[in-house]
């Protein structure tokens, strides 16, 4: 699929303000150009980005009713009442039950967690789970990672007299849930400053606000990051702020003393002896959690997260990569039958979105086989399937369309909904299937334009390969941790010419293009790849025939046989 290529240009009051970085921190104007580009402007700034700290973090009492949480949980810790930690089971929920509970079994024992069964009680606040706590005598509720939206369960679980303090990151509606407690830095009347918080990082606010009431050290906290910096890596929240601060931390933690949980999964992806980044979060540790929640029993995560002995932290890793690898069966198998069905599609017929449902797929896996038909496509994309007598899925977009406001667009045709701009979670009866299609599709053709329906990829700047050493590259990877809104630096590099014209397929299936190339205006020769080449075999030709062309890249470190180099991750070639 061809894409375009948008190359981010500087206003002059920015170009002003790179020259100005560039003199005062002593950098390159490339560097400094990717500093302004990410909204660092001045020296002050520039520094709390490169040095993240504990210091950078927001007092956690700037939330809305951050007073009124606090107040509920001292007096349940003092009353010795029971206390109930209460997540979604995805990686973000279940992390931010880890995190919470490990916490306060440093003030209590009365204490146990609950973790919501995704076929049996669905998403969010289920009244089994407020039937458990009440018959189970908790007298507080702390739920994390949803609840924004759980007005009637709230109700409900207060006529219980059952408590609950809300620590959610969603959008929520105009009404809020009548709980002791509504933590979301989304709240319409919110005045906390950072409004990008992860589900686990609500949760860490709630904790941090304990702590400093209760003058409980920074030592009880610290430990609890790399729990954290999984939540932020996993739920796609943007890199910045506080949350960059946070995952720095987080990773830190991480890297050197992690919990025996997360100790465990990273031997098994054989990460103990490398630095962890956010890539492997992203792409190893956090899938596995998620596969507890997707295949088994959320429970399954928490109890391997908060797990105190070596062995039993083993065992249930093992257990939870087992899950992972029936979670990858079963996402390629759906994900190739929806492909079908839409390919089999008359192309007279076909749509901007799509819209597909199966009853025999399983819930667990179709928020990732949503993701990969909207990669695919290029459009956005909801996936649903039977369960508990309802239509259930999972939603994602593309870069620029608010999917959120889609399905709220529907919402008179659903039972709920909720999530982000670029992914949500529904359910509706199936009766109402096909007017949902049709509905979604209306307003996906009023809204995303032609720009919106080709992928992009965009380009911080151009660079020439001179410039390219390890005193450029050192500072580069100051830029991490990597993410939303602070994504890996992307160049491009035009004229480059194949000068050993051993350009080639490599790897699985010959999908991917080894080259190795030099920049027509000078520096060294730089060694690249680019995976999953588009028209690779043409493209080779081209490329061997010595003449010119373009390419766009980031730059990665290659370790081979103990040697490091620096190398070109090519995200697309173009010919002139």
């Amino acid at each position: 699929m061809l894409r375009n290529w948008i190359v981010n240009k500087l206003t002059d009051q920015e170009e002003s303000c790179r020259r100005n970085l560039s003199q005062q921190l002593n950098i390159s104007g490339t560097l400094a150009k990717l500093l302004v580009q990410r909204g660092i402007k001045t020296y002050e700034e520039a520094k709390a980005f490169f040095r993240p700290e504990v210091g950078l973090l927001h007092d956690p009492f700037l939330l809305n009713d951050m007073d009124k949480a606090v107040e509920r949980l001292n007096r349940a810790l003092q009353q010795n009442e029971k206390i109930l930690v209460y997540g979604d089971y995805d990686v973000d929920g279940t992390t931010a039950v880890a995190l919470v509970y490990k916490f306060l079994q440093h003030f209590s024992s009365n204490i146990d967690f609950y973790i919501p069964d995704r076929n049996d009680e669905g998403y969010g606040v289920s009244y089994k789970g407020i039937d458990f706590a009440a018959e189970n005598d908790f007298g507080l509720i702390i739920v994390l990672d949803c609840g924004i939206k759980a007005i009637e369960k709230v109700a409900y679980a207060t006529e219980k007299g059952v408590d609950i303090i809300i620590c959610d990151h969603h959008t929520p509606d105009d009404i809020l849930p009548k709980a002791v407690a509504v933590l979301d830095p989304k709240r319409v009347d919110s005045t906390y400053p950072y409004g990008h918080l992860s589900g686990c990082g609500v949760g860490f606010k709630l904790v941090q606000a304990f702590a400093l009431q209760n003058h409980v050290g920074w030592d009880k906290l610290q430990p609890l990051l790399d729990l954290l910096a999984v939540s932020i890596a996993s739920d796609i929240v943007p890199i910045t702020g506080e949350n960059r601060a946070l995952m720095h931390l987080g990773l830190k933690q991480l890297n050197s003393s992690p919990s025996m949980g997360l100790k465990a999964i990273m031997d098994l992806c054989e990460l103990t002896d490398t630095k962890v980044t956010t890539s492997d979060i992203v792409f190893k540790i956090g899938p596995r959690i998620n596969a507890s929640g997707r295949m088994s029993s959320g429970r399954e995560a928490v109890e391997l997260l908060v797990a105190n002995h070596e062995e039993t932290a083993r065992r249930k890793s093992e257990s939870i990569d087992q899950y992972n690898q029936l979670r990858k069966d079963l996402d390629k198998q759906a994900t190739e039958e929806a492909r079908k069905y839409i390919d089999a599609t008359p192309k007279d017929e076909r749509t901007s979105s799509i819209v597909v449902y199966n009853q025999e797929w399983n819930k667990g896996v179709i928020g990732i086989v949503a993701s990969r038909l909207s990669e695919h496509y290029y459009k956005p994309a909801v996936v649903l399937t039977l369960s508990n007598g309802f239509a259930t899925g999972s939603a994602r977009s593309v870069i620029g369309f608010d999917l959120y406001k889609a399905i709220d667009s529907c919402r008179d045709l659903l039972e709920n909904f909720g999530g982000h701009t670029y992914a949500a979670g529904l359910t509706l009866r199936l009766e109402n299937i096909a007017e949902f299609k049709e509905r979604f599709q209306q307003y996906v053709e009023q809204h995303l334009n032609e720009e919106l329906q080709t992928p992009q990829i965009d380009i911080d700047t151009e660079l020439h390969f001179a410039e390219i050493n390890h005193s450029f590259f050192a500072t580069l990877q100051q830029f991490a941790p990597f993410g939303p809104d602070n994504s890996k630096p992307v160049f491009v590099t035009y004229n480059v010419i194949d000068h050993l014209h051993r350009c080639r397929l490599v790897g699985q299936g010959n999908k991917h293009i080894k080259l190795d190339v030099r920049d027509i205006t000078g520096g060294p020769a730089m060694s690249g790849i680019a995976f999953n080449a588009h028209d690779a075999e043409n493209t080779i030709k081209y490329i061997n025939s010595g003449l010119p062309f373009h390419i766009c890249y980031t730059l990665e470190e290659n370790n081979f046989n103990g040697k490091k180099s620096i190398q070109l991750m090519i995200k697309d070639i173009k010919i002139p």
